[in-house]
């Protein structure tokens, strides 16, 4: 494999490690595994050591250091790492890293505009920039899996669901009522929520991503724009910025 021109990015969640490759700053493959099966990936893949790499990593420091020394370079995304974007932000040391990546990504995808990052996740979360380059914040909710935990966690007879996907509008037994609320629910609490960044906010583009965007149909809607890789993008973004 030809490594020249090549940069491995590294977004280790709570569930997996996504890994992007990027070539000729494009990105060429995108790779998901779990915590345990990376050490057997790298391995596999040999070269990918000697590839400059970043990484943004929600795991304990321990399991992060086992990460980060498959790699000859790497950078690790921090409070310390220079961004292309200002954040406006009270508590900066308390924003999620993939909040911060979304957030680089749609502002050097679209300058010229406001931009707003919907990702749906563990967490419904929606981050907003301005034209002007800089974070002002956003909202975070729960999103499917734990909306049917809670429902689950907090009475003593609602079963604990893990259907995905359209739902009927009407349930017509107790599964099908769950999966309504939660699914016709998030999508409605989705499309109020950029009603009103919509009255506030001219010049307005919205971006989506994570792992359950794929059970919405907003990719319909001609201001949505639909990336799966908008989170890995970011974080390549910010690698430009911190490579030495």
């Amino acid at each position: 494999m030809n490594t020249k021109n090549q940069v491995i990015v590294l977004d280790a969640g709570n569930t997996a490690v996504k890994i992007g490759v990027f070539k000729n700053d494009e990105i060429k493959h995108v790779f998901r595994v779990s915590f345990e099966e990376f050490q057997p990936f790298i391995e596999k893949n040999e070269v990918f050591r000697s590839i400059p790499a970043i990484i943004s990593s929600v795991l304990t420091t321990e399991k992060t250091t086992v990460l980060k020394m498959y790699f000859d370079y790497i950078h690790e995304l921090s409070p310390k790492s220079v961004l292309p974007i200002e954040l406006n932000y009270l508590t900066p040391e308390t924003l999620g890293k993939d909040r911060i990546c979304n957030a680089v990504a749609i502002n050097q995808i679209n300058q010229q505009n406001n931009s707003v990052s919907i990702d749906i996740g563990t967490c419904l979360k929606f981050d907003f920039v301005s034209d002007k380059g800089i974070y002002q914040g956003g909202s975070i909710s729960p999103g499917i899996q734990l909306r049917y935990k809670a429902l689950n966690d907090y009475t003593d007879n609602l079963p604990l669901l893990k259907e995905y996907g359209k739902s009927k509008l009407i349930g017509k037994d107790t599964r099908e009522s769950i999966h309504s609320g939660v699914i016709n629910g998030i999508e409605a609490e989705i499309n109020n929520l950029m009603h009103r960044y919509m009255e506030e906010y001219e010049d307005l583009t919205f971006f989506m991503t994570g792992g359950d965007a794929k059970y919405f149909d907003f990719h319909r809607k001609s201001n949505i724009f639909v990336d799966e890789n908008l989170t890995l993008k970011g974080l390549f973004y910010i690698y430009l910025l911190n490579a030495h």
